[in-house]
């Protein structure tokens, strides 16, 4: 990898006028900064529909764009909204997204732009195209037919077309708006890396079009689920409730599903990042009747084919292998031989282990560093929580002197930029050196999170240039 750095901002924390960040021209100012910044990647997480808890890595489908992410600006431009319309889908505040309010208003008020399309070609041709957004589609009018509920107790099974092209409308518009914002970023040197979330949600279009590839019992309810034993962030283990994937029956068209999956998401990214990388080794296999993850035992996952896969369909982009967690020998092997770079996090690194890979002075260059991820505590939160001994030896590594350890985020920063990891990536909350109320998600907690947004008068505020010196004094730029 050539030596670059990053800044890890889910798009949704954005600032925006419409509940949350969006493809307005927000983005664009945001890819502005970046590249002043001297910073050569902006992460993300999934793009995909969120869940009831706003998650986006439980999503009703793989393929699917997230509806909140449009731009009302651009369809008040073409027409199909009126200025009174946006007004009254302005925002309260812009520290939080509105998930509540976006969840009640946002759809009928895209489903009225959908109304006023004339020229319906576009989106048919685009349905044709992409068959798993169109069973997307299909999937979504049909839910709403029948009351909302679960696939699974569905009587109604020919969905409404008006309801078809009405989310074939939103899809389009998502995949168009946001080529416009990645062509943005090609031009300004920022190259951009999503997020495949390992599994998908039991009710969702990916499991009610392709029943075959997961583990479920005659009526088409999950047998066994997915989750991680007890670790760092859950005493208890986490019970996430996927489906699990029939690997067996997966590997009998040379994962059909799966390439079409790492295309999708390699047309809207430059890069991408496979949470929960170490599930192909092995993985959790939960009975659906338990009631923690503590019930579950580890399952063989695809290994070396399923890898060799990846590698066709990835060519010569950015794969992130997530290898966080219970990370045995053998995972350690999986990752060797796929060549994809893993992850160092510097808040793993001082957990009492002096050989932890994730101490900054062991990062080798096929590696991406991490000051924390979307599902750590802010840096500051975490110093805040440290043992007074744990600080004074974060301190200590960072070369730091003296006590006031609120003030040493930029040798934290710095020693993460000067290590030998090809890529260092920061959550935007450790730039500007927030505290543990923005953080963006507590893993095992299903409520407050996902939500935090920066400001632009925040973003303003980031020493931008002192970033971009740093950049180019440990050969990021």
């Amino acid at each position: 990898m050539k030596r670059a750095s990053g800044v890890l901002l889910h798009i949704t924390s954005l600032p925006g006028a419409y509940g949350c960040g969006g493809f307005g021209e927000e983005a664009k100012r945001w890819i502005d900064c970046l590249a002043a910044g001297g910073f050569t990647y902006w992460q993300v997480l999934p793009f995909s529909v969120p869940d009831e808890f706003f998650s986006p890595y439980r999503s009703v489908s793989s393929f699917a764009g997230n509806p909140y992410l449009i731009d009302l600006n651009a369809l008040r431009d073409a027409g199909l909204l009126t200025e009174e319309e946006c007004q009254s889908a302005r925002q309260g505040t812009p520290y939080t997204c509105e998930f509540a309010r976006l969840g009640r208003e946002r759809l009928p008020l895209l489903f009225r732009a959908a109304e006023r399309v004339k020229d319906r070609k576009p989106v048919e041709e685009f349905l044709t195209k992409q068959g798993e957004i169109a069973n997307f589609c299909r999937f979504m009018a049909l839910k709403e037919q029948n009351g909302g509920r679960a696939w699974t107790e569905w009587t109604e099974n020919t969905p409404d077309p008006e309801k078809v092209f009405a989310w074939g409308f939103i899809e389009y518009t998502f995949f168009r708006q946001w080529e416009e914002i990645h062509a943005y970023a090609r031009n300004a040197g920022v190259k951009i890396i999503g997020d495949i979330p390992m599994y998908v949600s039991d009710d969702s279009a990916d499991v009610w079009a392709h029943p075959d590839l997961f583990d479920l019992d005659s009526k088409g309810y999950p047998r066994s689920v997915a989750g991680v034993p007890p670790d760092y962030f859950a005493q208890d283990g986490q019970l996430w409730g996927n489906p699990l994937y029939r690997w067996d029956v997966m590997a009998k068209d040379g994962y059909a599903w799966w390439r079409n999956r790492i295309r999708a998401t390699l047309t809207l990214f430059d890069g991408v990042r496979i949470d929960h990388f170490r599930a192909l080794d092995s993985y959790w296999s939960i009975p659906a009747t338990a009631e923690t993850a503590k019930e579950g035992k580890w399952k063989k996952g695809p290994g070396r084919p399923f890898i060799r896969m990846l590698r066709e369909e990835a060519g010569d982009a950015l794969v992130i292998a997530e290898d966080l967690g219970d990370i045995t020998p053998s995972v350690r092997d999986l990752i060797r031989f796929s060549g994809f770079p893993g992850m160092g996090v510097f808040q793993f690194a001082f957990l009492g282990d002096p050989h932890s890979l994730h101490l900054p002075h062991l990062y080798d260059e096929n590696l991406v560093a991490y000051s924390g991820t979307h599902d750590n505590n802010t840096l500051l939160g975490y110093m805040w929580e440290s043992s007074p001994e744990t600080r004074r030896q974060i301190l200590d590594y960072c070369n730091f002197d003296g006590d006031a350890w609120d003030r040493s985020y930029g040798h934290i920063i710095k020693t993460i930029l000067a290590s030998h990891a090809g890529i260092a990536i920061f959550p935007m909350q450790d730039l500007l050196t927030f505290g543990s109320d923005c953080r963006m998600n507590t893993p095992g907690r299903s409520e407050g999170n996902w939500a935090w947004r920066v400001t632009e008068e925040q973003i303003a505020s980031c020493p931008w240039e002192t970033l971009r010196h740093r950049n180019a004094l440990y050969g990021r730029i």
